[in-house]
């Protein structure tokens, strides 16, 4: 009550000074100011459209804002919003809840520069005023508002200076109120921006938790890859592996250790199904010496991997996925087989481990379903971000190459750095 009677006192105070000087003037003037009756009815009419203004002001601004105090009376409104986005798309955010504004006009959006300004067209709270010409708080005031955003960068985050205020000089709120539209203008804002940062909370929550959902699906299907090994390639070294045993007792024991060895690495890993270059070389090659044993004079294998890049990680079973290929689409349906190199060097985008063969390349009698690829694909985005990728091209002069590209990064089991 304290605030609104001093509100109303300014007003009056004001607009008492204001109307006695009229006065004052008037009874100077010559053969006029001898009739006091005009006089005293603009002083009386003036002065009770004056307080009704002033008391229609508190009233709406007390409904709107549920409280009466000297900031929610104020005719220039201020707002400090912290938004947890970088400066551009905390702009970004701010632009389009002032484009939703009701009644924005004249919009100046300078992005570089982080502000914006607009005209916002005053709303008649009332309806259908019943003295729009002799409403005194209305005689020189303009019909509209207008505002001022700035967006000041602060790390990660931007922080919003809102300014709501009448479209005329500041000495006019003496006398004019603007029946709390701008108050409303400055909480609207308020509240779309709350309401977008919400969805895009919700929007980032809803991406994370799919994201998740496909890690978990691609991680469980490596699981299953390596709870199960392929049962024609376990069936036919046992098988290999019989045969020898009366012939090549040698041979069998060291087929045998090879599968041994093969089978240690493919059992299924309870961590995040990150492994390390070296010990998906070491699944590969006991592979490929147990196919050595089977396959005779038509495997060859070359390995360049340098022991210092043998620490970066990698995902479970890739490496073994592009060996497999390379042996059952390049080289299996040669005839006179061929040779299978893995290759390991660093650059400036990362480690790139390459599998390449001189088989059959690309064509449709060995094509494969594309599931592996696929697979590997889309493990190395929901691992990495976008930060790995795999490329698969024709070798020269025959066969097809893969090529991993993953970032460079220290051996996950002793955090030794992997430079060459």
């Amino acid at each position: 009550m304290f605030k609104s009677l001093l509100f109303v006192l300014r007003i009056a105070l004001a607009w008492g000074t204001a109307i006695f000087l009229a006065v004052v003037t008037y009874s100077s003037l010559p053969f006029f100011g001898s009739f006091e009756l005009p006089a005293v009815l603009f002083t009386l009419i003036t002065s009770a459209l004056v307080l009704a203004g002033a008391f229609s002001h508190i009233r709406r601004v007390k409904l709107i804002a549920g409280t009466v105090n000297r900031d929610t009376l104020s005719n220039r409104q201020k707002r400090q919003i912290e938004i947890p986005f970088e400066a551009g798309e905390a702009f970004d955010l701010l632009d389009a809840a002032v484009r939703e504004l009701p009644g924005v006009e004249r919009i100046q959006s300078a992005r570089d520069s982080l502000q914006i300004k607009a005209k916002v067209a005053r709303p008649d709270t009332y309806g259908e005023d019943e003295l729009p010409r002799w409403n005194p708080l209305r005689w020189f005031g303009q019909p509209r508002n207008q505002l001022q955003a700035t967006v000041t960068p602060a790390g990660d985050s931007g922080s919003v200076t809102l300014i709501c205020e009448p479209d005329h000089p500041a000495w006019r709120d003496w006398f004019l109120v603007d029946d709390g539209t701008n108050f409303e203008n400055a909480e609207a804002i308020v509240r779309a921006l709350t309401r977008r940062i919400g969805e895009r909370r919700r929007g980032e929550r809803t991406h994370a938790e799919q994201t998740a959902t496909e890690k978990e699906l691609t991680e469980a299907k490596l699981h299953l890859l390596h709870a199960q090994v392929e049962p024609h390639f376990l069936y036919n070294t046992l098988a290999s592996a019989q045969l020898l045993t009366r012939s090549d007792p040698a041979r069998a024991e060291t087929m045998l250790g090879h599968l041994i060895q093969y089978l240690r690495r493919s059992l299924p890993d309870a961590g995040d199904g990150m492994s390390t270059l070296g010990a998906e070389l070491e699944r590969a090659l006991a592979y490929l010496e147990i196919l050595k044993i089977r396959m005779g004079e038509r495997l060859n294998v070359q390995v360049d991997v340098p022991d210092a890049l043998r620490g970066t990680a990698i995902p479970a079973m890739m490496l073994q996925t592009l060996v497999e290929n390379a042996i059952k689409h390049g080289l299996e349906p040669r005839t006179g087989g061929g040779t299978v190199w893995i290759r390991a060097r660093r650059s400036e985008e990362g480690v790139a481990v390459t599998v390449a063969d001189d088989g059959e390349g690309f064509n449709t009698k060995t094509a494969g379903t594309g599931i592996g690829l696929k697979n590997i694909r889309e493990r190395l985005r929901l691992r990495f971000a976008g930060a790995a990728s795999l490329s698969v091209i024709a070798n020269f002069p025959s066969g097809v190459a893969a090529t991993l590209m993953v970032p460079a990064s220290a051996d996950p089991q002793n955090g030794d750095s992997g430079h060459a």
